[in-house]
């Protein structure tokens, strides 16, 4: 199916080791068309409700238009690092965990002025009403997000490095006009796409399985 090369990983391999990629992505390496059209391809195959397939993909890769989205991301980036809720600042009192909190913001803060700069990126949208159904929205993102997370395993596995980011859906409406998103269709996430440099990931630490696992009730 893979006209692209792909790498030998196995799939606990590849579940395992695909890391939001910011300060690695090789900004001045061209990615084929047709390998991001590819990754896509693989995404269609991800569950939907109803099995509607009610999602579009828009995938940037004119200069001007990066670099518009880039501007927007920036901003946003900065109200962020400036807030509470910043990796940077969260587990601050945390030994164990600070320091790689201190990492994550400084590789937020480096992807934001350089978003614009990256080779690819790739909006999800999925079409609802004009306001976002009331209640539980489950059903609603759970017919997008498990494919926009197959599109970044698929990169992984060819390659390719990404980053799930949403700090610009504050200011959703200004990027829909910017790229002529109609109406009623809504973004999940901005995720820059490009070639990685270096040569392996690895398993990230996570609290021990016991410390969030319940079983037959809380």
């Amino acid at each position: 199916m893979a006209t692209f090369p792909v790498l030998d990983l196995t799939p606990d391999e590849l579940l395992t080791t695909t890391r939001t990629v910011r300060k690695r992505l090789d900004l001045d390496k061209p990615v084929p068309l047709d390998l991001i059209k590819e990754c896509l391809q693989i995404a269609l195959q991800a569950p939907s409700g109803s099995n509607r397939q009610g999602w579009q993909w828009v995938v940037i890769t004119d200069p001007e238009l990066r670099a518009g989205v880039g501007r927007i991301y920036g901003e946003q980036v900065e109200k962020y690092l400036n807030s509470r809720a910043s990796a940077a600042k969260l587990f601050a009192d945390n030994p164990d965990r600070a320091p790689v909190q201190q990492r994550v913001g400084d590789s937020v803060a480096w992807l934001g002025d350089r978003m614009g700069d990256v080779p690819v990126l790739v909006i999800p949208c999925i079409k609802a009403s004009a306001d976002l159904p009331a209640g539980n929205q489950a059903g609603l993102w759970g017919s997008l997000l498990p494919a926009a997370w197959s599109y970044a395993l698929a990169a992984r596995v060819r390659g390719l490095g990404t980053a799930w980011t949403t700090l610009h859906l504050e200011r959703e409406a200004e990027v829909s006009e910017l790229l002529g998103i109609p109406t009623g269709f809504h973004q999940a996430a901005l995720i820059p796409t490009a070639y990685y440099t270096g040569e392996s990931f690895k398993v990230a630490p996570r609290e021990p399985i016991d410390s969030v696992l319940h079983v037959d009730g809380w």
